[in-house]
């Protein structure tokens, strides 16, 4: 749960609930402005995407750690150090957005236009604007002219960064990459700061808002459906077994479907799209990359959809990579099934250490159905669309404001918080100011610590359901009036 000033959606309420919330929020002593932010905010549905791409060593994991305002993207003094988890949260001037930083690409034997595609098409496809950063110290590369050429025929918005301009000496630099043909070049230091600010200015304007959020909206079209899971766990059989026919190319070789294939099936009865997102086939020189093009393809693939299926290999020991993935689906906020794959392959001693790894490596989405099939000879297939629509159903639920006051009261007064220097922090009231995933806004009197968070989180599970899908909480503490913050 985030204890930051998270925020959430009014029109989540109804007037006449939201008056009374606000209501309550006056005679707490509340400033009733934030409180209208932190609703509205937290109400949005997915934040925009914007990827950050270019070729290696030119600044972007810097540009990425000075656009979210600190340090989490991997800095090294080498090309392509980037790796695993690629999607962060970002703000600028009150606008949320998210953001994709990409690992550089390299001349490889197969040439720049294998390699470019090989990393920028999966970022560029999950986002709504690209930033395409170049080192203007060093000019307009063979290699950026053909990343140029991708984003043309992408026909996404995008914004040209020229880095590493330290200086009034380096404008010239950045001017003479107007040459390539993006509009104007921002020349930024991303290692000082210096231009960031008309940077995210520009990239503001090419980003869409992030759409707002209503309750009980229809979706639009055939539920969308990813298959995720680490190289050679299934995805394509079971999406074959699914579909009653080869629809996808199956081989022995680990990771070898290259590009997502979205399928429309009938399976229970009901029109499903779903999102095969296998493994890229690794290249010459590329293999080292190859996990990490796996993930971005993932993290598109989840931008996708609306529910993740998370299939495991259950004959194996429970991978680090696994846990990831998972980590990637409930950080998206998707609704997720964990499917246990190869089941006709396991003994009882294989079932009992599986039921030990579960407990312990899987402790975070303890709330996931769980379904043990076998894509290859189809055992219990007819298990995985209840699943899909069990976690669909808590993806989707809605606790009205005065059900969970009176939830929030209760708890309150039979399991108090911690006394903290001789204080007590109180949570005084809640509102849900989102769904898909379920976001609430809770309104305490002092700081709630980790432990009553998660306690919270856990208790509302078990009151309300949310089978199936991640819940955030954000806590919002009461400013004692003239004080600063």
């Amino acid at each position: 749960m985030d204890q930051e000033h998270d925020h959430g959606d009014i029109g989540a309420l109804g007037d006449a609930e939201y008056a009374e919330f606000m209501e309550l929020a006056a005679e707490e002593g509340f400033d009733l402005d934030e409180v209208a932010g932190d609703i509205e905010a937290a109400g949005h549905g997915p934040l925009p995407v914007l990827a950050v791409v270019g070729r290696p060593n030119v600044g972007k994991s810097t540009l990425v750690n000075r656009i979210i305002g600190r340090r989490e993207a991997v800095v090294e003094d080498r090309p392509g150090v980037t790796r695993d988890r690629v999607t962060y949260e970002a703000n600028w001037n009150g606008r949320r957005f998210k953001i994709v930083d990409t690992g550089g690409w390299e001349q490889d034997v197969l040439g720049i236009d294998a390699s470019v595609a090989a990393q920028a098409e999966f970022a560029i496809e999950a986002a709504d604007a690209v930033v395409l950063v170049v080192d203007a110290t060093v000019g307009a590369t063979d290699t950026d002219e053909a990343v140029v050429k991708l984003l043309r025929r992408a026909g996404k918005p995008v914004v040209l960064a020229a880095n590493k301009v330290d200086g009034p000496s380096g404008e010239a630099d950045a001017a003479a990459l107007w040459n390539l043909g993006l509009g104007e070049p921002f020349p930024v230091s991303s290692l000082h700061g210096r231009g960031t600010g008309d940077l995210l200015d520009a990239i503001m304007e090419a980003l869409p808002e992030a759409p707002a959020m209503t309750f009980g909206e229809a979706a639009a079209g055939p539920r969308r459906i990813a298959l995720i899971g680490r190289p050679n766990v299934g995805k394509s059989s079971l999406l074959n077994k699914v579909a009653g026919s080869d629809r996808v190319v199956v081989d022995e070789l680990a990771g070898t479907t290259r590009d997502p294939v979205d399928e429309l099936i009938e399976l229970g009865g009901i029109t499903w799209k779903f999102i095969d997102t296998a493994g890229i086939r690794r290249r010459v020189h590329l293999t080292e990359g190859a996990d990490y093009y796996a993930s971005l393809r993932t993290a598109a693939a989840l931008e996708k959809a609306e529910v993740a299926v998370i299939l495991i290999d259950a004959s194996e020991t429970l991978a680090e990579q696994d846990t990831r993935i998972i980590t990637m689906a409930v950080e998206a906020g998707r609704a997720v099934v964990i499917a246990y794959n190869k089941w006709d392959l396991l003994d009882e001693e294989r079932r009992y250490y599986l039921e030990r790894e579960i407990e312990r490596d899987l402790v975070q989405v303890q709330w996931a159905p769980r379904v043990n099939v076998s894509a290859r000879t189809g055992r219990h297939m007819e298990k995985l669309v209840p699943a899909i629509e069990t976690a669909l159903a808590g993806w989707e639920t809605r606790v009205p404001t005065g059900r969970l006051n009176a939830f929030l009261g209760e708890l309150v007064a039979a399991h108090p918080h911690p006394l903290r220097g001789g204080k007590q922090p109180r949570i005084l009231f809640g509102t849900q100011a989102g769904t898909r995933p379920p976001r609430f806004v809770l309104f305490a009197s002092g700081f709630l610590e980790a432990g009553y968070r998660r306690f919270i989180e856990r208790r509302l599970r078990e009151e309300f359901g949310f089978e199936g899908t991640p819940i955030q909480v954000s806590v919002r503490v009461r400013e004692k009036r003239g004080r600063k913050k």
